[in-house]
């Protein structure tokens, strides 16, 4: 089978709260998140506001009376206690600790230590203005509200294509890939397989030359417009903008002249993904996310479904462009394949572009761009400002110039989600490609136009998406707080029994520990799963330094969550003792 590419030619800021007036102190907002710390300050008159011994006794007073463990953690330089809460609590639990600060004539402000981020702001890159596919409110995709979170960095993007020309506005964020195509004369670059993924082009000097119905054409540069949309360098003063601009880009070629073969892309999917490809070194950079923006008729075959579900099973999202034959896309591979992102196109309009592929098996629409008017003349390009400007190259045929140039299809439409779930996938590495998938549909908005036929989910949504896996969820914590007491040379344990929860632990298993001791070189500190299992979370380091007042991250996934966990301290030296005060695990 012979697969062709789916494009057409075309500050934040913190404020010290002053003391409030003598009747009540000054109220701060409700917490509308988890909070692990609050920020107390205390009237000049009152003991707290000088003596650390007494805001500590103050603060675990009223964490009592409100059922939590409060605990006076340090003086600001503002003269304000920061007061821990034993973890990370939902909101409405914190609201309770602070009602009692508030109730106290004493305190003259609590509020929440919450947290500040970059603001991101439109970027310099001088073609950005006609990138009306991020921000315009009709049919953008919202990107620049998600570069307040995630710029998508530590995450690489394989781009499954014509390959690599190159240019400089993609060189920064650019990786090793890898040439697939098997057939020197389809790679025009007089060998086979090699380490060199540059594009040759993928030009046709004739009509007829790639079978019946061909038609002469020139080099595409198709590979680097993809990459383009996706990881683009950003705030460079120079072109275009791309989606995740923290990403890196790893070109896998394997369309060449007349297309490219189902085994050459089968081959790439599982290579790009971290699998094992025979003769072929392995990847060192392997890919969470992979853009093909590629296909052909035809249902999806066994080849390419058996690689795209290994590679999912290692974690890698598979995005594929919908095909531009305005026809159902079930009829199409790979796009009619299980387990990948299936990315229809929209224009400028918020319609369903004229040649976008549709139907029930589409996912998610995105800005493929749209070239001329439904009245216009077959091919008549009109209106190239309402196609997907990007990174590409002047030659006809072989390399020429770097240029930026408008682009419309399904191949463009690809990048924009491939590009978003690079942003996903860096704010929140723990995400799944079905969880990345789910989220991706769940935030995404209605297509301001029609698309008749069917666009699955709607507009995919940057900003929403991002938003909606990088805030934390309050999740059920399961807690000890009594006291353990930790002897000289001495080991205790302290239990929590998880109950209700469905399969194994996650890989993410958050451990939060509040040991009191004045010597915690002294101490190994283990978490105990159920069936046994010992994860070390602190061993004799510190030294001399007093208390743990942490929480740690233990990749638990391979234990059952449900059954009895147990907090292990063993003291290992004379001269110093303390306790267990409290300790959770949340899942």
């Amino acid at each position: 089978m012979s697969v062709t590419l789916l494009a057409g030619t075309a500050t934040a800021s913190v404020a010290v709260a002053s003391e409030g007036p003598a009747s009540a102190p000054a109220a701060a907002p409700a917490p509308t998140a988890p909070v692990e710390n609050l920020i107390v300050g205390y009237k000049s008159s009152a003991s707290e506001a000088s003596s650390n011994t007494a805001a500590a006794d103050d603060a675990a007073a009223k964490g009592k009376k409100a059922g939590k463990k409060a605990k006076f953690d340090r003086r600001l330089g503002t003269g304000a206690a920061l007061v821990n809460l034993g973890g990370t609590v939902a909101p409405a639990e914190a609201a309770d600790v602070m009602a009692q600060f508030r109730a106290d004539p004493d305190v003259a402000y609590v509020e929440p230590d919450t947290r500040a981020y970059a603001s991101a702001v439109a970027p310099n890159d001088t073609e950005y203005a006609k990138q009306w596919d991020l921000f315009e409110a009709t049919a953008g995709m919202n990107v620049p509200a998600a570069w307040d979170k995630t710029t998508g960095s530590g995450v690489t993007v394989a781009v499954i294509d014509t390959g690599y020309v190159a240019h400089s506005d993609l060189a920064a964020n650019t990786v090793a890939g890898y040439d697939f195509i098997s057939s020197a004369t389809y790679a025009r670059d007089g060998g086979g397989r090699d380490s060199n993924p540059a594009d040759e082009g993928d030009w046709n000097a004739t009509d007829g030359e790639c079978g019946v119905g061909s038609k002469a054409s020139n080099s595409s540069w198709h590979g680097t417009h993809v990459a383009g949309t996706i990881a683009a360098a950003t705030n460079n003063s120079k072109g275009v903008a791309g989606i995740a601009y923290g990403a890196k880009v790893q070109h896998v070629r394997v369309l060449g002249k007349c297309g490219g073969s189902t085994s050459d892309i089968v081959d790439a999917i599982t290579w790009a993904s971290g699998g094992s490809v025979a003769g072929v070194p392995a990847n060192a950079t392997p890919a969470k996310v992979i853009n093909m923006s590629l296909g052909g008729p035809g249902a999806c075959g066994t080849s390419y479904q058996n690689a795209i579900n290994a590679a999912v099973a290692r974690g890698t999202t598979v995005v594929v462009a919908a095909g531009n034959s305005n026809a159902d896309a079930a009829g199409y591979s790979p796009a009619s394949c299980n387990n990948v992102i299936n990315v229809a196109a929209s224009n400028r309009s918020g319609d369903r572009s004229y040649y976008s592929n549709y139907g029930a098996i589409i996912d998610i629409a995105a800005p493929g761009g749209e070239t001329r008017r439904a009245t216009d003349t077959p091919g008549t390009v009109t209106t190239p400002e309402n196609a997907i400007l990007s990174t590409l190259n002047a030659g006809t045929t072989t390399p020429g110039a770097e240029i930026y140039k408008p682009y419309q299809g399904t191949s463009m439409a690809a990048p924009h989600v491939a590009g978003l779930a690079a942003l996903m996938k860096s704010a929140n590495s723990a995400l799944t490609p079905a969880q990345i998938e789910t989220a991706i549909k769940n935030n995404a908005r209605p297509l301001a136009g029609t698309c008749t036929g069917g666009c699955g989910a709607g507009l995919a949504d940057a900003a929403a998406t991002v938003a909606a896996v990088t805030t934390t969820q309050p999740s059920p914590a399961f807690e000890n707080t009594a006291d353990f007491a930790i002897g000289d040379n001495t080991t205790v344990e302290s239990p929590i029994t998880v109950t209700g929860k469905t399969g194994n632990a996650p890989a993410t298993l958050k451990v939060g520990v509040n040991i009191v001791h004045t010597y915690i070189g002294d101490l190994k500190v283990d978490l105990i799963a159920p069936d046994g299992s010992v994860y070390t979370l602190h061993n004799r380091s510190g030294g001399s330094t007093d208390n743990i007042n942490q929480v740690y991250t233990v990749n638990a996934s391979s234990e059952v969550a449900n059954g009895t966990w147990k907090l292990r301290v063993n003291d290992n030296a004379g001269g110093d003792t303390g306790r267990i005060d409290s300790w959770n695990l949340t899942f």
